[in-house]
């Protein structure tokens, strides 16, 4: 795509970040303290997994110790959670519930289903509906289709709502969104929460533009950054600290032994926790070459090798060989690139035979995510003429909104590749304000 001649130029957008004012107590200390304090390491890093003796246990697991299953006594129970709710042996956390509740003296009565369900069937963008769970017998509630809040009619049954997702440390993916609507109709339906934390696999680095308030949506509601670098339950801490002015009553049951600087070692099987994360390296990229889905190339969905592979039936052969050279040149830790042709089976250029890129993660601890994505769609805005953003003509100006803004966060990413700036100064951009998000969330970490 080449911008228009009659392109107007737009004014750089001063930055929002939420900050924690001098002084501030960490909201939900004083409910969450005791429990997360024994749960969790004493230390951070290496060290705290051996002052914990190396043994690691998820958040469901430390819940169903006796001491600690006890605080849901008289209660009756909402969880929302979906396929990769499970503990290490992969029981799932609604079977563990349910045969914890004569010891615990509590009440599974509800069951909330995110993007994909409660069982993960469902496939990305479809709107999943309520249902009768056929294995329990419990209702299954939507928080994703025309409801995204849980509504007070959807917790009259529910005393404590209990979230055990796997997230994969991403701004535009959506779990982290069901969990801050639900942490905000707790608070005002006057409802506990409790998140069951879990490892995320990207660890702790922080990168990306912060989102505009402007641009909030279902894909990005509030000022983080497009990889965030916390688990779920240091993410809900920051939630209710930054954005729900401390109003849940939240309690953390964080991980034992586990080692936030080397997540993929816990010895965790992987659970896709949606249908085109099949694996950890494709979580690996998802932050980055997710940004694909704005343009009219696919992202692999509909192959073997979803956002790990680009392309389209107009790129030629020589093109794949000059963005590979430019990915290459760049050097790009942790990474290489070969041409690979597919036949998507699904979604944009289906059943077109594709010209395109396959990227091989070489080394998951040096690999940037983000900053190799924003190098992908340099490199096609660059070399191929027929990429386009995916709305097209609707894609034109300051005032259009388009999926590449929303993703990214920001109109600052769309402005500065339409006027020709390299994918370094992208990074450059965002890296200052990476500063003052991670002194922010250093103050809501648990490991």
């Amino acid at each position: 795509m080449r911008t228009p001649s009659n392109q107007p130029e737009r004014p750089g957008r001063r930055r929002v970040l939420a900050s924690l004012p001098a002084g501030a107590v960490l909201a939900g200390a004083a409910t969450a303290g005791a429990t997360t304090a024994a749960a969790r390491p004493t230390g951070r890093g290496r060290a705290a997994d051996k002052g914990a003796g190396g043994d690691f246990r998820l958040g469901v697991e430390n819940l169903l110790e006796p001491e600690q299953l006890g605080t849901l006594e008289g209660e009756d129970v909402g969880l929302i959670t979906n396929p990769t709710g499970t503990d290490s042996s992969l029981r799932s956390t609604i079977d563990l519930l349910i045969e914890a509740q004569d010891e615990g003296g509590f009440t599974l009565t509800t069951l909330y289903g995110p993007e994909h369900g409660v069982r993960g069937a469902e496939p990305a963008g479809g709107e999943v509906e309520d249902y009768i769970d056929e294995k329990t017998g419990l209702p299954v509630r939507s928080l994703y289709g025309d409801t995204q809040k849980p509504t007070p009619e959807m917790l009259e049954d529910v005393d404590t709502l209990l979230f055990d997702i796997q997230d994969i440390g991403t701004r535009f993916y959506t779990y982290i969104w069901t969990l801050f609507y639900a942490m905000e109709a707790a608070a005002e339906n006057d409802k506990r929460f409790v998140v069951l934390d879990r490892p995320n696999p990207l660890g702790t680095e922080v990168a990306g533009f912060l989102l505009d308030p402007e641009l909030s949506s279902f894909v990005g509601l509030k000022e983080i950054p497009q990889q965030h670098g916390l688990t779920v339950g240091e993410l809900s801490q920051l939630f209710n600290g930054e954005f729900l002015d401390g109003g849940v009553d939240l309690e953390v049951i964080a991980m034992s032994g586990y080692d936030p600087e080397s997540p993929r070692e816990t010895g965790l099987p992987w659970i896709q926790p949606s249908p085109n994360i099949p694996n950890v390296e494709t979580a690996m990229v998802y932050p980055g070459t997710g940004l694909i889905e704005a343009l009219n190339v696919s992202e692999g969905r509909g192959t073997t090798t979803p956002f790990l592979w680009f392309g389209a039936p107009f790129i030629t052969e020589s093109q794949i060989d000059q963005m590979i050279a430019d990915l290459h040149g760049a050097e790009l830790p942790g990474v290489l690139a070969r041409p690979m042709f597919a036949t998507p089976t699904t979604s944009k250029h289906e059943g077109e035979f594709c010209g395109g890129v396959q990227l091989h993660i070489t080394d998951m601890d040096a690999y940037e995510p983000v900053r190799t994505g924003i190098h992908v769609v340099a490199t096609l805005l660059r070399t191929v003429e027929e990429v386009d953003w995916r709305e097209g003509e609707d894609c034109r100006t300051e005032a259009d909104v388009c999926w590449i803004d929303s993703l990214s966060g920001t109109k600052r990413t769309r402005q500065m590749l339409e006027d020709g700036e390299g994918a370094e100064a992208i990074v450059l951009a965002w890296r200052r304000e990476m500063r003052r998000f991670e002194l922010t969330s250093k103050r809501y970490r648990i490991y």
